[in-house]
Parts: C-alpha cells; structure tokens; sequence
C-alpha cells in the first residue's frame, strides 16, 4: 500500500512540477496580468492533468498486481533486473539465455556475442489493454513506447554460470519519473527467468532417463557377465571328469593333477561381483588350469610356454578374454592337427598400452576350422565398448603355421581396474572359429 501512494504521488508530483514550470514560464513570458478567466482554465488544465496522470499510475498499478500477484518497489519500476544460476558451464548457459530471449514475443536481438557472453536485444512494445480500447490513447501517452534487454553471463566455476538480466526502458533513468510500462518489463523479465528454468528443467529430466537408460543397460551388462562367468562349457567339464575317472584307475596322479587343475579353473570361472575387478594375474591362472588340464588329456601333442613378466600380472585386464583366445587356439588350431603343437602366452608393456598375444602352431586359416566366429566378435564388441578407440585387436597367421591373436589395452593397475562394461557385451566363453 505504501508503495502504491508512493508511486502515485512520485508520477503526481513530477507531473505537477513540470506544468508549474511552464505556468512560471508563461508568466515571466508577458502574462502576468491575467484575468481570472484564463486563470481558471490553468487551473482546470491543471485539474485535468493530475486526473490523466493518476489514471494511468493506477492502471499501472492494478495491472503489476495482476502480473506479480503483490505490489512492491521493485515490481513498480520500469527497469527490472534479475539473477539468475545455471548449472551448466558458461557456453551452455549463454545458449540457454539467448534462446530464451529470442523467444520473447516481439524480440529482436540486436547483439548476441557468445566469446564476450552477452546477449542485447530490443523488444517491441505491446499494448495489454488491445489497441482497439477507447481508452488506450488516453494510457499511451504516458507509458514507455519500446523496451530493451541486456543479459551477461557470468562463469562460475567449471560446471556453472551466473545470468544478470536487465530489462528496462530504451531512454535514460530520468524518463522513469513521467512514463510508465505498464508492468512489460516485469512480465519480460519473468518471461526469460520462466523460459529458462524450463530449459533447465527439460536437461535435468534427459539427464535422468540417460541415467536411467545407462543403469539398466549396466544391470543387463552385468547379468550378462554373470552367465558368462558361469557358464562352464559342458563338453569340456564332462570330458574332463571322464578322464579323471579313468585316470583314477590307472595313474591317480595324474587324476589328482587334473581335478585340481579343474578346481582352479571352476573357482576363477564363478560369477564376480560386477565391480570387481580382474587381472592379467588372475585371467592368466584361469587360461593355465584349463591348459594343463587339456595337457593332461592331449599328452605330448599340446606343449605351453607363457612369458609374462610379473609386474605386468598386476594390471587390469578384461574379464574371459585371454580364455577365449587360448580355446580358439586349442579347438580350431591344434586338437584338430595330427601331431598337436604348441601355445605361446606372451604380454608386453609398450608406451602406455598392454599387449597379450595368444599365439600357436596348429593349422591356421583353414576352412576346415569350424565354429561361428562369435567368440572373436565378441571380443572385438566388448573392447569397443569398454575402451573405444584406446583398445585394439588383431588376428594374423603365425610363421610358419598356425594363428596369433593380440588384444592391446590400456596399461593401469588392478586396482583402478577396467570399466565394468568392459566384461560385458555377449557371452565370449562361446569361442568362435579363425575367421571371426
């Protein structure tokens, strides 16, 4: 209420001041002595100014009430300024802030300077009462004719940036003391404060379903890890055992050898929790059981040699990988050639990367190796989606017969172990043949 009288009696006033003005001025002019006539039609002049002026400041009055719901100094002016947080880096917040100011109903953006992250624009004036009232030439007279909007954006750190906001009049402060708008700037100002929350407000929810989204593509991810890590093929586990038992009656050493190697290898081939992680070291002792075993069976005609410095073994690997590989050397290079051969193991450090080459001496690129290729595939999936671009895999034809198979990835401990999409996309225990 008090805001209200204030702002009447500010317009009043000013009014009045400026007729008292011309009045002295038409006096010292030569019309000193002048009858009363002319004197009361100053006075009625006077009278019907003052009612022309408190109409239009009560018009503006109810209609910021209307707009802003409370009357207050703040809403009652003309220039209007507002800060506004983003939480996004500067470049997005001026994108978000320019597209909100163009928007506006009338806007015509003058300047939009992302490198000094300014945006002014000028906004033509609406008529709120319709241009068609009887009344509307007696209310644009006093009201501001155009508007004009200048936002700066602020950094804010990295991941923020601060908006200040200025609407106002195009003209200087002083204008304010005689001229109104009728509550077009407050609407502007809350317009682009709405537009941009909005906008905010819609990345949130986008940012939520892709977190959403990448949750349940881990939960699928991981149930895939988990059946792969359980899944122990059931030819090799009953061949496997069948040995056993013969060997039990004629080398029960032998036989203790091979269920102990069968031990380790069903231990490292349990489901891990999905972010534990995996290493060279372990990935290394699941492929050695699962070769000694076949040793065992195969006798002379399968020999293994494995260089792999220890320090290496520390280093993050992903999950089933080098087990895919060395039953691809195994099922389509050397069960299949008459006199067996052997399995190189090797692992090298270069630069920042870590190599594993799985390599043997069986019979290489034939189209008599059988099987789908889908093991290989697999591997060539499962490093895109871990590792992207920073991981590699090659399968070339040994010297002087036979296949190598390098994956190549980045070196880190396993402590700071693989991404766990890394163990993920398809079942690769389902070794495919030479050409996948």
């Amino acid at each position: 209420m008090i805001s209200s009288i204030f702002h009447l009696g500010r317009l009043l006033l000013a009014w009045m001041a400026i007729f008292l003005v011309l009045c002295i001025f038409a006096s010292e002019a030569g019309l000193r002595h002048v009858d009363a006539p002319i004197g009361g039609y100053a006075a009625l002049a006077g009278f019907v100014l003052g009612a022309w002026v408190l109409s239009v400041a009560f018009s503006h009055i109810r209609r910021v009430r209307l707009v802003a719901g409370t009357v207050s100094a703040a809403a009652l002016s003309n220039r209007q300024r507002r800060r506004i947080e983003i939480p996004f880096e500067a470049g997005e917040a001026f994108d978000m802030i320019d597209a909100a100011i163009r928007e506006l109903p009338g806007a015509q953006i003058v300047d939009s300077a992302r490198d000094s992250l300014q945006v002014r624009a000028r906004v033509d004036g609406i008529d709120p009462y319709g241009g068609r009232s009887s009344y509307a030439w007696a209310l644009e007279h006093l009201s501001t004719r155009r508007n004009q909007i200048l936002a700066t954006v602020t950094p804010n750190g990295d991941a923020a940036g601060s908006v200040t906001l200025i609407c106002e009049p195009e003209g200087p402060a002083w204008i304010d003391l005689f001229l109104v708008d009728h509550g077009t700037n407050l609407e502007n100002a809350e317009a682009v404060v709405r537009a941009v929350t909005r906008r905010i407000a819609e990345r949130r929810r986008q940012e939520a379903a892709a977190v959403r989204e990448s949750a349940t593509e881990k939960e699928l991810t991981v149930a895939r890890l988990n059946l792969l890590h359980a899944q122990v093929e059931p030819h090799f586990l009953y061949n496997t055992l069948a040995s056993a038992q013969l060997l039990t009656r004629s080398d029960p050493a032998r036989a203790d050898a091979m269920l102990g190697n069968l031990i380790q290898y069903l231990r490292h081939s349990l489901p891990r929790t999905e972010d534990a992680p995996s290493t060279l070291g372990e990935e290394l002792e699941r492929s050695r059981a699962y070769l000694d075993i076949l040793a065992i069976r195969m006798g002379p005609r399968l020999a293994l040699q494995i260089e792999v410095q220890e320090e290496l073994k520390r280093h993050a690997f992903p999950p089933m990988m080098l087990q895919t590989l060395v039953e691809n050397a195994i099922k389509h290079g050397l069960e299949p050639k008459p006199g067996g051969g052997t399995v190189w193991i090797l692992a090298r450090a270069l630069d920042s990367a870590l190599t594993v080459t799985v390599a043997d001496d069986g019979r290489g690129f034939t189209a008599q190796g059988g099987g789908t290729g889908i093991g290989l595939r697999n591997v060539r999936e499962r490093l895109r989606l871990a590792y992207g671009a920073a991981a590699g895999f090659s399968i070339v034809a040994n010297f002087p017969t036979g296949v190598a198979a390098t994956i190549t990835v980045p070196l880190a401990l396993g402590v700071a172990s693989a991404p766990a999409s890394a163990a993920a996309a398809a079942p690769a225990l389902a070794s495919g043949d030479r050409h996948g």
